[in-house]
């Protein structure tokens, strides 16, 4: 058994005083670019600090300090999106109405050509010009559309991990993602486009 790990102390591993000079921004950008609200993004840090503080041991110094926060702060953003999403259960029912049939196939995907911001999305999707586009239009969604997008595109997370912290219905996570890739279409090709149409017109 390899003794590596116990040859530097924890305590000499791990520097709390520290962290918020050297993480605090990164990690206060990283969850208001999920969360989208700024109170919300400071809450998650400083518990995702609290965390580490009261976790330090688990810290192997294998891999990277700021990567074990960010870590730890990905489950503090889906905590918190959990809870959020608790305390607005009243009026988290979608519409059910279906009037993407112009924008998306049958399997959800986008339909080519519907807008001309783009005939391969993914391939934009690495744009980070075209992320800050995403990030803010998703402010301008439902937030139980922008919830169930961010944990599903921007967090990785498979539908059934998102139906359980969320306690909503597969189908219901469909609708909200169906109209969520509405309106940030909507968003997006509208942002993206609108010089472009002029010069359009124009020929």
């Amino acid at each position: 058994m390899s003794t590596d790990n116990l040859s530097v102390p924890t305590t000499e591993r791990v520097d709390p005083e520290h962290w918020v000079d050297q993480y605090g921004d990164y990690l206060y950008r990283y969850a208001y670019s999920r969360l989208r609200d700024a109170n919300a993004a400071e809450e998650t840090v400083q518990e995702t600090f609290l965390a580490g503080i009261k976790y330090h041991h688990q810290y192997s110094g294998k891999g990277s300090e700021q990567g074990w926060l960010l870590g730890i702060l990905k489950r503090k953003i889906v905590d918190f999106v959990r809870r959020r999403a608790k305390h607005n259960r009243v009026s988290s029912y979608e519409d059910e109405t279906d009037p993407t049939a112009q924008l998306f196939d049958a399997k959800g995907n986008w339909r080519q050509g519907s807008f001309p911001w783009s005939t391969a999305p993914d391939a934009n999707m690495q744009s980070k010009e075209l992320w800050e586009i995403v990030r803010e239009c998703l402010t301008h969604l439902p937030q139980g559309q922008a919830d169930v997008f961010v944990l599903s595109v921007m967090e990785e997370m498979d539908s059934d991990e998102i139906c359980k912290e969320l306690e909503i219905t597969p189908s219901n996570l469909w609708v909200r993602m169906h109209r969520a890739r509405l309106g940030l279409a909507k968003c997006v090709g509208t942002t993206l486009n609108g010089g472009e149409e002029e010069s359009n017109n124009a020929q």
